[in-house]
């Protein structure tokens, strides 16, 4: 089935005369200790990487040519050639790296360290740590502002959103949000900052100016209970006109107008949804399903699920190739 619906998605793309780019999808699996490696034209899987203990977060350098992943239980964040698929190098993360975010000059790692309340920044060229910035009770949510100049993460427990001066590394605002906040996201002009908050079922809406709350927006799925609806990743499309959320094991994908706030659809995808990418040419949205042991590819222009894959066990994060 999945060999058909794939050559099917290739056969429409040639056809519209649109064929699909191709990018490299990298897939953390929690449960399994591996990098699935997805080659996002074809829909298929190239290679599977052993890594380091617990795989969460990951991201990629702006030239593509290294992956840093959060090897939770390793207490460290592992360096990864995109051409080897080898392990070349660490970076001083700090205990229980969980989710980080890269600076826009791609200088400067800020990663979220759960078990001990702080928040790391560490120069990836060096592999020096720059500083250690307290903020609430198990840190995770991660945002950067598209200048660079400040950086946003969550403390679940505390529920709140700590706003940081990247240049002093100091703490300018807290912003009280939902229960248990996951994930940050800023729109591409910088204005605002999405934060989801995964036991409260809400994402709030945050001036960046201003340091407050402007929107709170809840969800609703026919059939389900309102406890089962938990918003986890955040991703905002290039043009900041949609804004899309999973929502954990309601096992759908939220498809948000940032003008109106209204839920203009739900995406049904895989079981226990996590995170979420896009490729960048904006066309395709790859979600993480931990639960059904795979990710969903989802076509932009329909918001419609295309094909799911089956990856390792509990695929938790994904980042894909700049070109």
């Amino acid at each position: 089935m999945q060999k058909r619906a794939c050559a099917f998605a290739i056969l429409a793309a040639g056809l519209t005369g649109s064929p699909a780019s191709a990018y490299t999808a990298y897939v953390s699996n929690e449960k399994d200790n591996t990098m699935t490696v997805v080659d996002t034209a074809t829909m298929q899987v190239m290679k599977t990487v052993e890594v380091g203990q617990r795989p969460r977060g990951i991201t990629i350098s702006h030239d593509g040519k290294l992956v840093y992943l959060c090897a939770s239980d390793d207490d460290t964040v592992q360096i990864i050639d995109t051409a080897t698929l080898e392990i070349v190098g660490t970076l001083p993360s700090g205990p229980d790296p969980e989710l980080f975010v890269l600076s826009p000059d791609g200088k400067t790692l800020y990663v979220a360290n759960e078990d001990d309340n702080l928040v790391t920044a560490i120069d990836v060229e060096s592999k020096q740590v720059l500083a250690e910035i307290p903020v609430g009770v198990e840190p995770e949510g991660m945002g950067v502002s598209p200048d660079g100049k400040t950086m946003v993460n969550t403390s679940e427990t505390t529920s709140m959103a700590h706003f940081i001066d990247t240049g002093t590394h100091e703490v300018t605002d807290n912003v009280l949000v939902d229960t248990r906040p996951r994930f940050a996201e800023f729109k591409p002009d910088g204005s605002q900052v999405w934060v989801s908050a995964e036991v409260g079922g809400t994402v709030s809406v945050i001036d960046n100016a201003k340091r407050e709350v402007v929107k709170k927006i809840q969800f609703a799925i026919q059939g389900l209970r309102a406890e089962t609806i938990q918003p986890v990743g955040i991703a905002i499309s290039a043009d900041g006109k949609k804004a899309y959320v999973a929502l954990g094991p309601a096992n759908h994908v939220a498809v948000i107008n940032t003008d109106t706030y209204e839920v203009e659809k739900y995406i049904l995808v895989g079981q226990r949804v996590w995170h979420l990418a896009f490729t960048p040419d904006q066309k395709t949205l790859i979600s993480t399903n931990g639960n059904s042991n795979d990710i969903t590819f989802i076509d932009t222009a329909t918001d419609d699920p295309v094909q799911s894959l089956t990856v390792g066990q509990q695929p938790w994060g994904v980042v894909i190739s700049p070109k």
